[in-house]
């Protein structure tokens, strides 16, 4: 399957074979540039359809008269694809990118597990040991700090996050900005984390995907396995037990201690 990650910042393709994603291409977002990546995967490895993630509504037609013009089944991710339990007011409320994410956690790490995508915005998975989906948390990813400010006050200005260290003490206006929402970020993510393993009592597995995942987490003092494919992964997952395109081992839970 041709694998696709719609998000509100860039796409990621790739493709699912054999349990394993690979030919993994990072697009910014623009119609030509993903629907090029996209022609060059199928045509490289002809895969027989599309798994399909997205958070942002708007794509989706297009991606959908993609598939069809390809002669290509599309599997549009959705709560309908999650095998486990979902405990949450309104699963269809729920993004196909948590879901995925989840999905692909549980595969290869097992439960429990929590699951932070470090993306345009910064969202949370829990899955206790019994399997269950139990929610999370969503927060503002990088972008949006740095857009923000930018864009409401007068005098800061729009900088870019993603690279470099945090300053010892901001000595200029975007030193200051680096240090605040580098420093401050990383304070919001081990908060979660603590209120999130007190809030259930669970040994939980940390795990991270994202674009800033790495460059959040230097230095943070948590042991979370960074696996930048998770959401590609988690999206063949789902979509192979749904169309029933190739077999997959069962979850494995994991107890404390092991």
């Amino acid at each position: 399957m041709l694998v696709i990650d719609v998000g509100n910042t860039s796409t990621a393709l790739g493709i699912w074979r054999s349990g394993r994603v690979g030919g993994i291409v990072h697009c910014d977002g623009d119609f030509a540039e993903s629907f090029g990546a996209a022609d060059r995967l199928i045509a490289k490895y002809h895969p027989e359809a599309i798994a399909y993630v997205s958070v942002v509504p708007a794509k989706d037609a297009k991606w959908a008269r993609f598939a069809k013009s390809r002669g290509l089944r599309l599997c549009v991710i959705s709560c309908d694809a999650y095998p486990g339990k979902l405990c949450y007011d309104n699963p269809r409320a729920i993004g196909a990118d948590r879901l995925a994410d989840a999905a692909g956690a549980i595969e290869r790490y097992g439960a429990p597990v929590l699951v932070m995508d470090f993306g345009t915005a910064l969202t949370a998975a829990v899955v206790t040991s019994d399997g269950v989906w139990r929610g999370g948390a969503i927060a503002p990813g990088f972008p949006v700090m740095g857009d923000y400010l930018n864009e409401r006050t007068a005098k800061l200005p729009k900088i870019e996050l993603g690279k470099g260290k945090a300053p010892k003490i901001g000595r200029s206006t975007e030193e200051a900005m680096r240090f605040g929402a580098l420093v401050g970020y990383r304070g919001m993510v081990k908060e979660i984390v603590a209120q999130l393993k007190a809030n259930f009592n669970e040994d939980f597995r940390l795990v991270a995907t994202g674009g800033y995942a790495r460059w959040a987490l230097k230095n943070v003092g948590l042991d979370f396995r960074i696996d930048p494919d998770l959401t590609l992964f988690g999206a063949g997952l789902l979509a192979s037990r749904q169309l029933k395109l190739s077999p997959s081992r069962p979850p494995q839970n994991r107890t404390k201690g092991v």
